[in-house]
Parts: structure tokens; C-alpha cells; sequence
């Protein structure tokens, strides 16, 4: 395990983005004082987790971040990242090579990750314990450190020892084990104590817990004694209502009728009072006749009383006793007797029939009469004074009458509560019926209702499922936007230009002729960006111009401001004609991979003349000894010609590398904050659509605890109905017997 590179971007002196390789071994960072030795040091103890701002040469942590300078404004944050070599398993991860990287905002806030995934700083901490390294394992010795070690004592030796033989990280362990344990035992003393006061809480909160449910329970029967009542109290009013207006409809067209038959009985009336003085000579004979059969039948009832009596007698005397008229005598009597009787038998019989007659005639004239009786018997009342036997047979007619009357108005209310039970049994049917239909109706209703409330939750459940993705899919391509734009903030920052070329790029209005930067003027295919760097060379990070004068006047305004140097390219110069050697298919010309205005065309002709780009060194050696007078420049940049030669690792990007990098990053970040638009669309649609089936869920719901109160209600009203037609039937049963 090894250090492989150490990246500081915005750490203390360390503006620019400063990349060190390090190779197995020995390393050794010289320079004069004020270079920034000390401050790679503090950047290797700062990603590592160093808290202390002490520790660092500082007096608050904030103090990492480049802080400016007169020519550069201060930047926001500082971030180093320190790749560690871990193909031997030293540190504790399933990867070959480890980067971790911290960086510090201005604001206070401070991130850790290991391989780009965020971490916690204890996760950075435990990773780089168990290998020996880290903040507080002594492998960083500071200015002043290794003299307190020489005069350390012997405790403080042991301690060095201990630490470097790896005991620190245990000790950090068990301090922490400890730590935690003291917690427990805390919490567990808190713990006694919260159950000791819950437990004598539990009996009081158990009364009142009882106490509330007996009260909700009771709450609820009150509740629901109340709708029952006033269920009631609605159908016995609704029912009140129904009959009183049915009884008066029944009593106006009584009324009506009545009114009718008044009218008619007035004028019947008349009529008979008419006719009463016409039959009064006819009464009055009845009259007597009915006298003369009453005293017929007391004299038929004495004779039949006296035969009775005789033959009692006769019955009783003994046999021996029996004498007085001869029996032909007797018999002669009896025949005579029984011809009287047959005689008297048949005048009755006739009576009989006609006071079966004048009874029935008698009847058939009270019940055509029925409503005209009452003055009738008035009338016969007043003429009692002048016959008796009138006044006592108008007495018998209107106890006769009354009978009737009363009779007829007890089977008139009978029939009239028959037939109402009847009705209102047979409405209670129909409504038993028809709410039977509602609810199968309801039943069905509630079935599809229950479909559509599972569908809803269903739908809801992925709607969510959707939502939850599409927000961690934004949240990802937030993330890759935000890095994006500070990354080419960086890479803008790198482009800023301190040099002569950059005040020539600031003095655009008072210096004419100036084109621009060639690193922005050119477009270089993607891949030989560095190879037309090293192509070009310096020219890679010069001015263009428009021509000689624009040049010296870009010289002067240097020189008059002390702005320092900078390489100008000038444009408007005559086309190089000159053709040039044919190449193979493994090369191709650095002029033709790149694209420029047509006013440097001729300069960037001359600066890349004959110079071809390959893919790597041999290609390079096998084309310069094919065509001498050709320059070959590798896709990595190692320049190779018959009288020149540059190249090795590279350490610095050009500005054309910066540059293409620019353009790469405006370009992934315009992507990226699409590609954020569309997922914030898409977030803001699904929650709409969430909002929407939401409702649906809700609506669903509510109709089915509306469905639920309604099949509640047509039950209890199917009860009432159920009641109320066995009382209507027990009610006509008891009419009709």
C-alpha cells in the first residue's frame, strides 16, 4: 500500500486544481520557504480528518480555503482528494485503489467521500485505523514533533511504541466501547426510572382507560339510542302524517257525501211526511189489528197454559184414582180441542205472516231510512200526546234503528281498519320488497365499489412506486448537475488567464484587432485535444489577432502596463500553397483534426506545418523515418521529429485541454440540467397524478362508509317495515274475525 496522488483544488495557497503522482518509495517535496511544502502536508492530515485547526496552521477551519489574492478573488470552497494504493488488501475494501476526498464550503459545511459515494467522517476514520494510517497513528511528524519525541519520557516512549505497533486504534476502540457502555448504563438507569414511574402510573391509567372505554361505549349506545329514537320518532310522525292526511281526504269526501245525502234526505223528507198523513188511517188500523192479535195470542198462551196444567194433573193422579167422564167423551173434548187448536193455529199462522210481512216491509222502509230515523222519531215523539200506541211503536223502531245504526257504523269502522291494515300491510310489503331490491342493489353496488377502492390503492401504490423512483432519479441527476456546474466552475477557473495573455483578454475595448484566445477559437476533435497542444506548443495558450499592427499594439499596451508577455498569432497572412507528402491510413495531418476562423487559417498552416498526428510512439518513429520533413505528434502529446523531440507524463493541461474540457462540461451540464427539467416535469406530474388518484382513493372510500350507513339504514328501516306489517296483518286479522 502506497500513496498514489495527492489532488488539491482551492486548499490555502493551492487555487488552481495541483495533481502530485507519487510513486512507490520515497517522495521529497523541496522549495524555497512560502512554496506551499507545509500546506501538502496539512492536505494529506486534512482529508485524512484532522479536526483540529491548530493542528493545521490555522484559527478556524475555514482558513483551508484559499482566502484570494490582490489579482484573484477568493473561492468558495477547498477540496483535496488522496488515491491510496491498495492492490495489496491493506485497507479494509474490495478495491484495488481508494480515493478519498473531503471538501469544506465557506459556510461551514463539510463532506467525505471514499470512491465518490458519501461517507461519514467515523466511516473515513474506521477504514484508515485498521490499516495504521490516519488522524492521531503518528504517521505525519510535524514541525517540533520529533524533538518532543527525543525528550519524551518513558510512559510518553511506550505510548510512541505502542501507537506505532497499532494499539491506538484498539484503545480508540475500547474508549469508545467504554463511552458507549457508560451511555448504556445511563440510559438504563433512566430506563429503571421511567419504568418504575410508568409502573405506578399503570393501575390509575388502567382505571381511567377502563373508565374511558365503558364512557365511549356508553357514548356510543347513547348515540346510537338517540338515532334509533329519533328514527322513531321520524316514521311515527311521517306515519301520523300519511294517516291524518289520509283521514282528511277520507273525511272531506265523507264530508261531501254526507252533505249530498242530506240533501236527499231532506227531500225524502218531505216526501214521507207527505205520505205519513196520507197512511196515518192505515197505522191506526194496523194499530188496532195489532192489538186484536196480541190479545188472540194471550188468549192462545192462557188456553195452552191450562191444557198443560190439566195434563199435569192428570199425569199425577194414580191410575186406580181415575174416574169422572167416559172416555169417548174425553176424546170427543180433545178432537174438538184440537180442532179449536188447528184453528187457532192457522189464525196465527196467518197473523203470523202478516206480522212477518209488516216486519219485513217494516225493515226494507228503516233501512231505506237509515239516515232520515232520527226525525222520524221526533216526529213520532210529537205525536205521542195524541197516540199512545204510536209513540210506543215509534219507541221500538228507534231502539231498532240504533241498533242498526250502531251495528252498520261498527261494520263501517271494521271494514274501513281492515282495510286500512290491509293497506298498510300491503304498502309495508311493497316498500319490504322494494328495499329487499335496494339492497341486493346496494350489495352489488358495494362489491364494485370495494373493486374500485382496491384498484384506486392499487393504482396509488404504484403511482407512489413511480414518484418514489422519479424523485431519486432527479435527486441523482441534481447531484450530477450540481457537480457538473462546479466542476466547470473550476475549469472556467482554470481558464482565467493571470499572464499577459489574460490582460490582453481584459483590455478588449481600449486594445483593437484582438480575435480572441486560441483555445477558444479553435475546435478540436474529441481525443487530440493534446495532441494538437503539444502540436502547437506554446501557441496553444497565445492571443490572436487581426494582423502586424493589431499585434504591436497588443505589445505596447503590454508593455506601457507592465502586464507582462504573451505569444500573439497573426492572422491575415498569405496561404501557404506548399503541398503537402500523402500519409497512411494510421495518420492524419494536425491541421485537418482541428476547425479555425478563415482569418488564422494561414497561421495555423504555418504553425502546423507538416505535422501529423498517430496513435502512439512507434507510429510516430515509423512515420518521421518514412517522411523526414514530417513532425509527428502522439495522441498523448510526445512530439518527435529528425531535429526535435518533447514529451513524458503529463503534469498541466493547455488551455486547449482546459478548454475542450469546458466545452465537455457546459456540454454534460446542459444535459444534465435537461435531463434535471425533465425529471422535475416528470416529478410534478406524477404528483398530480398522485393528488388525483388520491382523490379517487378518497371519493372511493367515502362512498363506501356512505354505501355502509346507507345498507345500515335500509336495515333499520327493514326492521321498522318488517314490524310495522306484522302489526298491519295481527290489525286485519283481528278486524276481519
Amino acid at each position: 500500500m502506497h500513496l498514489k496522488s495527492l489532488t488539491l483544488r482551492g486548499f490555502k495557497s493551492f487555487a488552481s486544481t495541483t495533481t502530485l503522482r507519487l510513486e512507490p518509495g520515497v517522495t521529497c517535496v523541496v522549495g524555497p520557504n512560502g512554496t506551499g511544502k507545509s500546506n501538502v502536508v496539512d492536505a494529506l492530515a486534512w482529508v485524512m480528518g484532522e479536526q483540529g485547526a491548530k493542528s493545521l496552521r490555522g484559527g478556524k477551519m475555514e482558513d483551508v480555503i484559499f482566502a484570494g489574492t490582490s489579482g484573484r478573488p477568493p473561492l468558495g470552497r477547498a477540496e483535496v482528494l488522496l488515491t491510496i494504493d491498495n492492490t495489496d488488501g491493506a485497507l479494509p475494501i474490495e478495491y484495488s485503489e481508494v480515493t478519498l476526498s473531503r471538501t469544506m464550503f465557506r459556510n461551514g459545511g463539510s463532506e467525505y467521500a471514499i470512491n465518490g459515494q458519501p461517507v461519514r467522517l467515523l466511516d473515513v476514520q474506521e477504514l484508515l485505523s485498521d490499516s495504521g494510517i490516519g488522524r492521531e497513528m503518528h504517521v505525519i511528524v510535524g514541525q517540533g514533533q520529533l524533538d518532543a519525541i527525543l525528550h519524551a519520557s518513558a510512559e510518553d516512549r511506550r505510548g510512541f511504541i505502542e501507537e506505532a505497533a497499532g494499539v491506538l486504534k484498539h484503545r480508540k476502540r475500547k474508549e469508545k466501547a467504554i463511552r458507549k457502555l457508560d451511555a448504556t448504563d445511563g440510559n438504563l438507569t433512566r430506563l429503571g426510572d421511567l419504568l418504575s414511574e410508568i409502573r405506578r402510573q399503570l393501575k390509575p391509567l388502567g382505571r381511567q382507560a377502563e373508565v374511558a372505554r365503558r364512557a365511549s361505549a356508553v357514548q356510543i349506545e347513547v348515540r346510537d339510542a338517540r338515532a334509533r329514537l329519533l328514527a322513531d320518532d321520524v316514521v311515527r310522525v311521517r306515519e301520523t302524517l300519511r294517516r291524518e292526511l289520509a283521514d282528511e281526504a277520507a273525511l272531506t269526501a265523507r264530508r261531501d257525501e254526507v252533505e249530498s245525502r242530506l240533501e236527499t234526505a231532506r227531500r225524502r223528507e218531505t216526501e214521507l211526511e207527505e205520505a205519513l198523513r196520507t197512511d196515518a188511517p192505515r197505522l191506526a188500523q194496523a194499530q188496532e189489528t195489532w192489538f186484536g192479535l196480541s190479545r188472540l195470542r194471550e188468549r192462545l198462551r192462557g188456553t195452552t197454559t191450562l191444557a198443560a196444567e190439566r195434563m199435569r194433573h192428570l199425569a199425577e193422579e194414580p191410575a186406580e184414582e181415575r174416574v169422572g167422564r167416559a172416555p169417548e167423551e174425553l176424546d170427543a173434548e180433545a178432537a174438538d180441542v184440537r180442532a179449536e187448536e188447528r184453528a187457532i193455529n192457522a189464525e196465527v199462522a196467518d197473523l203470523e205472516r202478516r206480522l212477518d210481512e209488516a216486519i219485513t216491509s217494516r225493515q226494507e222502509a228503516e233501512d231505506s231510512h237509515l239516515d232520515q230515523d232520527r226525525r222520524v222519531a221526533g216526529l213520532v215523539r210529537a205525536q205521542a200526546d195524541r197516540r199512545e200506541g204510536l209513540a210506543r211503536l215509534t219507541g221500538q223502531v228507534n231502539s231498532l234503528q240504533s241498533r242498526a245504526a250502531a251495528a252498520d257504523d261498527e261494520i263501517g269502522r271494521l271494514a274501513g281498519a281492515r282495510e286500512a291494515a290491509a293497506a298498510r300491510a300491503e304498502r309495508a310489503r311493497r316498500s319490504f320488497t322494494s328495499l329487499e331490491t335496494r339492497i341486493a342493489g346496494l350489495d352489488a353496488g358495494e362489491r364494485g365499489l370495494d373493486a374500485e377502492h382496491e384498484g384506486a390503492s392499487a393504482l396509488l401504490d404504484d403511482v407512489d412506486d413511480r414518484l418514489a423512483k422519479a424523485q431519486d432519479e432527479a435527486q441523482t441527476a441534481e447531484r450530477e448537475r450540481v457537480a457538473l456546474e462546479a466542476r466547470k466552475e473550476a475549469l472556467e477557473m482554470g481558464l482565467a488567464r493571470k499572464d499577459g495573455a489574460g490582460a490582453l483578454l481584459a483590455a478588449t475595448d481600449s486594445v483593437s484587432g484582438l480575435l480572441g484566445s486560441v483555445a477558444a477559437l479553435l475546435s478540436v476533435r474529441h481525443g487530440y485535444e493534446a495532441a494538437l497542444s503539444a502540436a502547437l506548443g506554446s501557441a496553444a495558450d497565445a492571443m490572436a489577432v487581426y494582423d502586424v499592427d493589431a499585434a504591436v499594439g497588443a505589445i505596447e499596451h503590454l508593455k506601457d502596463s507592465d502586464l507582462g508577455r504573451a505569444d500573439l498569432i497573426l492572422g491575415g497572412g498569405e496561404v501557404d500553397d506548399v503541398e503537402w507528402p500523402a500519409l497512411s491510413h494510421h495518420a492524419t495531418y494536425a491541421l485537418d483534426v482541428v476547425g479555425a476562423p478563415d482569418a488564422v487559417l494561414p497561421a495555423l498552416r504555418r504553425l502546423l506545418f507538416k505535422t501529423a498526428v498517430v496513435d502512439d510512439l512507434p507510429a510516430a518513429r515509423a512515420l518521421v523515418a518514412a517522411l523526414p520533413d514530417v513532425v509527428a505528434v502522439t495522441r498523448d502529446g510526445d512530439v518527435l521529429s529528425t531535429h526535435h523531440a518533447a514529451g513524458g507524463s503529463r503534469s498541466q493541461p493547455s488551455l486547449i485541454e482546459a478548454q475542450a474540457a469546458v466545452d465537455e462540461a457546459v456540454f454534460a451540464l446542459r444535459e444534465a440540467t435537461a435531463s434535471a427539467e425533465r425529471l422535475r416535469f416528470e416529478v410534478g406530474a406524477l404528483q398530480a397524478e398522485r393528488q388525483e388518484v388520491q382523490s379517487r382513493v378518497d371519493v372511493a372510500l367515502a362512498k363506501l362508509h356512505q354505501s355502509d350507513a346507507a345498507m345500515a339504514a335500509v336495515a333499520e328501516e327493514l326492521g321498522q317495515l318488517g314490524s310495522a306489517a306484522r302489526a298491519a296483518k295481527s290489525e286485519a286479522d283481528r278486524a276481519t274475525a
